[in-house]
Parts: C-alpha cells; structure tokens; sequence
C-alpha cells in the first residue's frame, strides 16, 4: 500500500526511476542538458545499458557542424565519437522542438563506460549543451526476483524475471492445470486477495489456466498497468479463493520502460466484458432491443464474431447465432450468422450447412449496422438487434438470466467470408447482459511488437520414381501450417498427401499417376465430404461457385457432368482423418518447432473401405500450374507443377543435394591431388 509513497521518495533522492502521476515511466533519469548555447534543453533517461531517450529536446539547428556526441573523457571536446540520431543516422543535427525519441550508443558501448552526453559542434569545437553520468551509475536491466513457490497445484517456477515496466517472464513454470477457475492475477495490499486484476496468459487470453510443464512464458500486464502498480503477482483460484503460488514485487525495480504500445479505448455503452486482450464487447439494453460495440485490435483483413452459444448450459459454436463484423475499406460490416456445422458454408444435398449468413439458410440479417470505423488498428462497430427476433436461427437474448456466449477473431477469404477462426476461447463464458449493475472489466488495448514465427518447411513432392499418392484430410494446423503454405485464409482441414501438410507436387508430362483419395464420401456431411478435384485456380471449392464462375474454370480431373450439365465429383473415398488428441488445445499448434513434431502429435481415424483412386496424365495441354483442392471447400490443397522433364533447376531439395555432391566430389578429387 505505500508503493506509491517509496516511489516518490525515490524519485526525489538522485536519478529515481518510479512511474509518476505526470506520465508514462521512462526509465532511470540521467538529468536535464545543462543549456550552454543554440537553447539546448531537454531530459535525459537510460531505458537500458545501451539506450538514451531525450524527453522535450530542443535546438535550434543553427551549429555548423553539431552532432550528439558521447565520450569517456573528464569533460566533452574533441575526444569522443558520434551518437547516431534517431533514424541511426550521423547526418549533421537539424532542428528540433520539444521532441522526444531515443538514441542508441554505437558500437555496443554502454551508458557505464561513458561519462557524459553532449550536443557538440566539432567545427568550432563549443558544447551546446550537456549531462553527466553519475558515478556508479545503474541503468535499467532485467530484474530476477524471488522464484514462484506453492503448496498446491504442483505451483513453482525458476526466479521470477521482471523484463521491463509492463512485462514479467516465468522461467520454467509448473502447475498441474487441475484448479477451479485459475487465472493470473495481480494486485495490491500486503499478500494475494480475491481483490485484484487478471493477467492475460502469454497468448492474450483470459481463460482459466491451462497445464504448464516447465514452461518459460512471457506475460504482458493489461492496460495500462505497470509494475509500479502491483504488490504482488499470484496463480489464484477465483472460486475457492486460494493463493496456489505467489511472488511480492519489490518496491523501486530499476528495469527498462516498457515498448508496449497502450491504445486507449473508451466503451460508449455502460456495459463491457474483455474477451481476450485484442477483443472486447460492450452493450446496453434499451426496450426491446439491444446495442452493442464490438472492438478489436485485429488486421484489416481480419473480422471479429461475437453471439449466443448453441447450448444452454455451456459456450458452444455448433448452433450459435453470431455477429461477424468486419470494415472493408470505409464500410462497415455486421453480418448475421448460423452455424449448423463447423465448416464453411457448404450445399449439402440441396441445402446450406456449415457457418452460413442468414440469408443463405431461409432467415434475413438483422443487425442493425449504426457504426464503423477504424482507430489505432482497432476496429470499432456498433450495431443493434432485437431481443426477441421473429427469425427462427436468431436466439433470444435474456434479460432475466445469464447466457452462454461465443466469440472469435479469424481472417477473412476472397469473398469476405469467415474463414477458420485463429483466436478463441476454450472454457465457458456467461454474461448477465440485463445486470442491475453494469459490468466492467475492460481495459486498455495494448500492442506488441509482432513475433515473426518462424514457418515450417514447406512440404515438397519431387521424386520421379512416386506414381501414386494417398491422399487424406487433417487439422490446417495454425500460422505456420496451411495458411504460411499456401498464402492463402485457411478453413479447419486441409490435404495431407504422402503425410505431408498441403505440400507442392511435381510431375511429368506424358506419365500416369493414381492419388488414392480417403478424404469422405458421405454427402450428408459438411464437415467431412471432400472429393479431390484438380483444376487451374488455386481456392478449389468447386462445387460452391456460381455457373459463371465454373465456367471460367478448368477442371482437369475430378469431375464429371450429368445429362443436364449438373457437375459431379468421381474421387470420393472414405474418410481417412488426422486430428488432435482429446486433451490436446489446436491454439498451441504453433508451438511446435517441427510439422514433423506436430504431425506425430496426432491421432488417425480411417473407415473401412477402399480408397477412390483419381487417375491422371498431363499432357501438353496442362498449364505449368495446376492446384489439387477439395470439390465441396475452398482453401484445402495446394500446387502441383507440371514438367517435361525432372532437371536441377526443379525442386529445391534435388538440386541443392546434387549441388552439395558436386562441391564434395570436387573437393575430395583436390584434395587426393594435392596429397600425391
């Protein structure tokens, strides 16, 4: 509780480093530029060892030969050496007005090894302003604290590492997964308490904990909160109200500003429930209707979804009546949804099954868009909807007792339809939307420099003794599965051919082939019929598009037309599916190194029954490019190229092999040469 008292003691006696109420935390206070000429002020802060930051810098642009410049000598002159600018440039310095931006020490020198920091003219050799590092200076670096210990769950981990002001490493942490209602928590006051905050786990979810088994894991703190603000940090039970493991926060911690970007968002109605850190959802009931915003931080080719569970007692997608928003450009879009399988929309036997719009299954859309616009990378839409709709897929929204919800962020296709969701939850969600209090747990948007995940290899077919291919479906796995593949929104299974994840395939002219197809071969199913077709465009889905839209494409192999021109698929064979165990979570598939790893992750299950066999020959008359797909879903298969004949510029994999034979024999001859 005196966190706040320490802080500002601290910050008094020389050089603090405490967040105030003035503004954001900085990092460790240097001093202000001692103004000599040119009216050189500003702050100077260590975020680290190796990083300045100027706060309101100022100078007139009128040296004739001014740099920043840094030394180790007792005062500044002329030996020292350029600090690069803000854009690590070492451009002769410009004019600046109160400007804040960071500089970086070249070379890998650190703030210790100098002792001053100046704006320095070399051509007449005058300081124009400078500040000296304090003897024994300490800039801000990652603090280890005390280690997470429990006595229950199996809670512990290694030293806690404070990273910066907002975020906190748990080195090799356990716990057993077998809590009630589990969360991250801080807060403030003497020990851990039902009074405090969630912490999002280290994927921006706020579900109840998973099984970690010595795991390290990066926590973000949501909003604007920072590590000045908490006393402790705690794996707490919600529902029995027990502390499984804790650590205190030491007061003062000398650790680098945070580069977490905050991006305020104020709901505009009374009530807001944070999904998860990059999705929240407010509303207000208001007669017979209700209105609501959905905001979230997602890519503009992304759509948020938010509605009411298809089950009364738990949050379940099959059967949920969903908003899915989106903004297009200027426009917005809130399109009503019914969800009768978990599958793209598909026609099953003359009707419409799968996460179909409204006006696809019999119904009409019945949001009301009020609405829509984009922010800071937040897209923000409003719209309105009865309570009770006449429609029979809408549900009623209750207003005398809690409802189960569904929610999801997911990328868009080439249509602007939904494609499989990347983002959701895994536990239960229920919501008072009637409360007699308005619910708020929200907070601010934050956002993270963007992890670049490193893709799996691409699987690739080139061998020219292979004829014949089995071919069957399996989970698209996450962003280093199908959709880094293929470039392209993935829908929930894709081909897996000769075990390979969607690979690309070469073949020959003039030769036959025989994929053996196990992917389905019940049409009453939308989730598992998929007939292998090959066909000139690369989407597939054949059977999905408009007579206009089929006619401008090239069906190679695959189907078949009836007597009135209707087309029909001929390789459909038993279902033969890869897919996660039971207790397995499809959002930690990029967590895998490997597809090889991730593939050994799953378990099979094939019907009996032959496999149908799709049997081609390319000829002259193929493209170069053909794409493998499935005739009932778009965004399954992937590439096949045609060839005349197999040579060192085809396929990576041969080539750089012969490449690497080639260099060894080389080698191997020069090398006998020289011992003779």
């Amino acid at each position: 509780m005196f966190k706040y008292l320490v802080c500002v003691i601290i910050t008094i006696s020389a050089f603090g480093n405490c967040q105030d109420d003035d503004g954001p935390y900085r990092g460790k206070l240097i001093g202000k530029l001692n103004s000599y000429h040119h009216q050189v002020s500003g702050d100077v802060y260590a975020v680290d060892e190796f990083t300045l930051l100027l706060i309101d810098f100022s100078y007139d642009g009128n040296g004739a030969d001014t740099f920043f410049w840094s030394g180790a000598a007792n005062r500044p002159g002329p030996q020292g050496f350029i600090v690069p600018d803000e854009y690590n440039k070492t451009n002769v310095l410009e004019r600046y007005f109160n400007k804040d931006f960071t500089l970086t020490l070249p070379d890998k020198k650190k703030i210790t090894e100098i002792k001053w920091f100046a704006i320095y003219d070399l051509w007449s050799q005058n300081t124009f302003g400078d500040v000296y590092i304090p003897e024994e200076f300490e800039p801000p670096a990652v603090q280890k604290i005390s280690q997470l210990s429990g006595k229950l769950n199996g809670v512990r981990s290694e030293n806690v590492e404070i990273v910066d002001s907002k975020t906190i490493r748990l080195v090799d942490f356990f716990y057993d997964g077998q809590g009630k209602d589990v969360y991250f928590w801080v807060g403030v006051g003497p020990q851990p308490s039902s009074k405090g905050n969630k912490v999002p786990n280290e994927y921006g979810y706020l579900d109840s904990l998973r099984q970690y088994k010595g795991e390290t894991i990066t926590l973000t703190l949501p909003g604007d909160m920072t590590i000045f603000n908490i006393d402790w940090f705690s794996v707490f039970d919600l529902e029995t109200s027990q502390n499984l493991g804790s650590i205190i926060i030491p007061d003062g911690l000398n650790v680098p500003p945070s580069l977490v970007k905050v991006i305020p968002h104020k709901a505009s109605l009374p009530n807001c429930l944070q999904l998860h850190k990059d999705f929240r959802v407010s509303w207000e009931i208001f007669g017979p209707a209700v209105t609501f915003e959905m905001a979230g931080q997602v890519k503009e080719d992304e759509y948020i979804a938010f509605g009411l569970s298809g089950a009364p007692d738990k949050s379940q997608m099959m059967g949920a009546d969903v908003a899915v928003a989106y903004i297009d450009g200027l426009q917005g879009h809130v399109d009503d949804y019914n969800i009768t399988a978990l599958s793209p929309c598909v026609k099953v036997l003359g009707q419409y099954k799968g996460v179909c719009k409204d006006e696809m299954v019999g119904g009409q859309n019945n949001n009301q868009l009020h609405t829509a616009s984009r922010v800071n990378g937040v897209n923000i839409i409003t719209f309105r909807r009865s309570l009770i709709s006449s429609d029979a897929g809408d549900k009623e929204v209750p207003t005398d007792t809690e409802a189960y919800i569904v929610w999801a962020i997911g990328r868009l296709d080439d249509n602007k339809e939904p494609a499989f969701h990347d983002i959701y939850p895994k536990s239960n969600i229920k919501v008072a939307f009637n409360s007699s209090e308005p619910i708020n747990n929200c907070f601010a948007f934050t956002s993270n420099q963007e992890v670049v995940l490193e893709p799996w290899e691409r699987g690739q077919i080139f061998d020219r003794t292979i004829r014949t291919f089995n071919a069957y479906i399996g989970p698209s796995a996450g962003k280093k599965g199908y959709q880094t593949i293929a470039g392209q929104p993935a829908t929930s299974l894709s081909w897996y051919i000769n075990g390979y994840l969607a690979p690309e395939i070469w073949l020959r002219r003039g030769l036959t082939y025989a994929f053996k197809v196990k992917g389905g071969n019940n049409p009453h199913s939308a989730e598992y019929y998929h007939p292998l077709v090959i066909t000139d465009e690369p989407h597939g889905g054949f059977d999905k598009l408009t007579d206009d839209a089929q006619s401008n494409v090239r069906v190679l192999a695959g189907v078949e037309y009836s007597r009135r021109g209707r087309p029909r698929p001929t390789a459909a064979g038993p279902l033969c599916l890869a897919k996660h165990r039971e207790s397995a979570d499809r959002r930690l598939d990029d967590t895998f190194i490997t597809f090889k790893k991730y593939n050994r992750s799953l378990i099979y299950m094939c019907e009996e029954g032959q496999a149908a066999t799709l049997e081609i020959t390319p000829n002259t008359s193929w493209p170069d490019v053909v794409y493998y797909n499935s005739f009932t879903q778009a965004n399954m298969g992937w590439r096949i190229r045609i060839v005349d004949s197999y040579t060192r510029s085809h396929g990576y994999s041969v080539n750089h092999a012969t490449s690497l034979f080639v260099i060894l024999a080389l080698f191997t001859t020069a090398f006998t040469q020289l011992m003779r």
